[in-house]
């Protein structure tokens, strides 16, 4: 590299090249020493069958390569000669293969799901002349907003924590040895977020540290996010976004948004998919956890119908070049779609209102309904699993962590501190395609409070083209938003308690049909543990230095009345 920093890097070239071919590349913070040869790997089998140079490549301090590692490193200050970031470092790395490896046709190409996802977009940022094709795959878009560690301000603590370890204890991947199968309850036992420093990690992890130091949105998550590093779309740029992922559902929507701003070139493009985190590369598709998508092989499809094509005509000239605007392969019909938009315009917005009784109708609720609003009480101490115990560790062995938003939420259906409104049988299918959003009117005995919000298609309850589906509930969106950042995600503030306030959750794309015969579901609640932290519920200026007292029990209330209508917006597809 420019500064005299080396990369550990694994080259491929074809046995039998007869022409000049194109690079692809990947940068990676997870070892590429044992990568098979690419006719290997399913993944990019169908572009090792079309004829490429691949490249692997050791991101700085991590496993064979020189230099410090830094989570999801600062874009450099290129007024200080030899600065450094990822985007340099591929750029100077492209520019010596060209000068180094022979045969080849002076173009590259980058790709990658997560932080392979993120350096490449944030390659396309700054590109090297000769950088031709991007395809980011379920890359991290704003660490504080929407993705890994934080969701609206919440805290992700056991993905956060875990995560740190597997990166940061050690210059290879390492799980942390938590001595027990069930993690909920060591997380419960841990007490106050404070106990991590003091207890386990002893200020080792620069992440954990970065977390507790800065609660809010401020200068350190702000430059890191994509929406403060992109400005135009420099090369062709193709987002690829699971419906169930995990870890980075919201990124690649979040950065196709931000260069569509300014894509008057016509290169910025989206795939979604029915997909968990980096789903689409290996297997077939035809199923999530317990779902099936009629016998299609989604995943079979992207590589070769989405993704070889994509790099063979930007790197190779193969092909027609006619990519549609976004690809969706639509949930509940479980067919590919294509939109000239994304969102489509077409879509109309409709509101579906919370009643009494637990009923969920188009309707607005009326002057003459009964109690205008349901509670429940939500104790810190007894925190809502975010999926049916045991909670394995995340990347522990059978860890169900892969599947978990698809998951039945029947598992939570009697607990007191769930709420949960749903529609009469549909007599015909709801199609919502777009970005769905939840209107909360809330209040709260406390001074702070966490709402969490899912949006559920729930099967008939005898479903006989697959009766163990039977009345299954399967989230289709959902997401947490912490109550101190109602007004501010740089500058909280507490709740005044008992106070009705508007809360605007934003839930994310979705394209889904609701079919005949089914119903829709809405559950919100306070806790989802220990994915989210859990809230004290009496306003701190620093969770992560609150004291174990702190933590207390409050009273939730969600208003349905004619001047507090909770609502989620759909987007409908007439």
């Amino acid at each position: 590299m420019r500064d005299g920093v080396k990369l550990h890097t694994v080259i491929f070239t074809p046995k039998t090249q007869t022409e000049k071919l194109p690079f692809l590349m990947t940068r990676t913070p997870y070892g590429v020493n044992d990568n098979p040869s690419p006719e290997k790997q399913g993944y990019i089998k169908d572009m090792a069958d079309d004829g490429y140079i691949f490249v692997f490549q050791d991101i700085r301090g991590r496993y064979q390569s020189e230099g410090k590692f830094e989570m999801t490193r600062f874009s450099r200050d290129k007024s200080k000669p030899g600065s450094i970031d990822e985007a340099s470092d591929t750029y100077d790395t492209i520019d010596w293969l060209l000068k180094n490896i022979p045969n080849n046709n002076g173009k590259a190409g980058i790709y990658g799901i997560s932080y392979d996802g993120w350096t490449s977009i944030i390659a396309a940022a700054d590109p090297h002349p000769a950088l031709k094709a991007v395809s980011e795959q379920a890359t991290p878009s704003d660490m504080f907003m929407n993705d890994d560690f934080h969701h609206n301000g919440a805290f992700r603590l056991s993905y956060g924590f875990e995560y740190a370890v597997l990166t940061e204890a050690a210059k290879t991947d390492s799980l942390y040895q938590f001595g027990q199968y069930d993690t909920y309850d060591w997380y419960l036992e841990l007490g106050p977020l404070s106990n991590i420093n003091k207890k386990y990690a002893h200020g080792t992890l620069p992440t954990w540290n970065n977390f507790a130091a800065h609660p809010n949105y401020d200068v350190f998550w702000q430059k890191q996010a994509l929406p403060y590093r992109l400005d135009y779309p420099r090369v062709p740029i193709q987002h690829v976004s699971g419906w169930w992922d995990q870890e980075d559902m919201v990124g690649p929507q979040s950065a196709y948004k931000v260069l569509e701003k300014r894509d008057s070139s016509h290169r910025n493009f989206i795939v979604l998919g029915p997909w968990r985190h980096g789903g689409w590369a290996g297997g077939e598709g035809k199923s999530l956890g317990n779902i099936k998508f009629d016998d299609q092989a989604t995943a079979t499809y992207f590589r070769k119908e989405i993704q070889a094509k994509w790099f063979g005509w930007y790197l190779k000239g193969e092909g027609d070049g006619k990519f549609a605007e976004a690809i969706s392969f639509q949930t509940g019909s479980n067919q590919w779609k294509n939109y000239t938009a994304w969102p489509p315009k077409e879509a109309v917005t409709k509101n579906i209102y919370f009643h009494a009784n637990g009923k969920l109708s188009f309707e607005k609720p009326l002057a003459t309904e009964a109690k205008p609003f349901d509670s429940y009480v939500s104790d810190p101490s007894k925190p809502v699993p975010y999926r049916a115990r045991p909670v394995e560790e995340t990347y522990g062995p059978g860890s169900r962590w892969y599947f978990w938003l698809t998951e039945d939420q029947r598992f939570v259906d009697n607990r007191p501190d769930v709420l949960t409104w749903q529609t009469d049988t549909l007599t015909k299918d709801v199609t919502i395609t777009g970005d769905v959003a939840a209107k909360l009117y809330a209040a709260t005995s406390g001074s702070d409070a966490d709402w969490v919000v899912k949006l559920i298609d729930v099967y008939p309850q005898e479903y006989k083209k697959e009766p163990k589906m039977s009345g299954y509930e399967l989230m289709i969106v959902d997401d947490v938003f912490r109550g101190r950042f109602r007004k501010s995600f740089s500058t909280p503030e507490p709740i005044t308690p008992e106070k009705v306030e508007a809360y605007t959750i934003g839930l994310h794309g979705a394209d889904h049909v609701f079919k005949k015969g089914h119903k829709i579901m809405v559950q919100v609640q306070s806790t989802w543990f220990p994915v989210i932290d859990r809230n004290p519920q009496k306003y701190v200026p620093n969770i992560f230095e609150a004291k174990a007292d702190d933590y207390q029990v409050a009273t939730q209330k969600i208003f349905h009345s004619v001047n507090f209508a909770s609502c989620i917006e759909l987007p409908v597809m007439e």
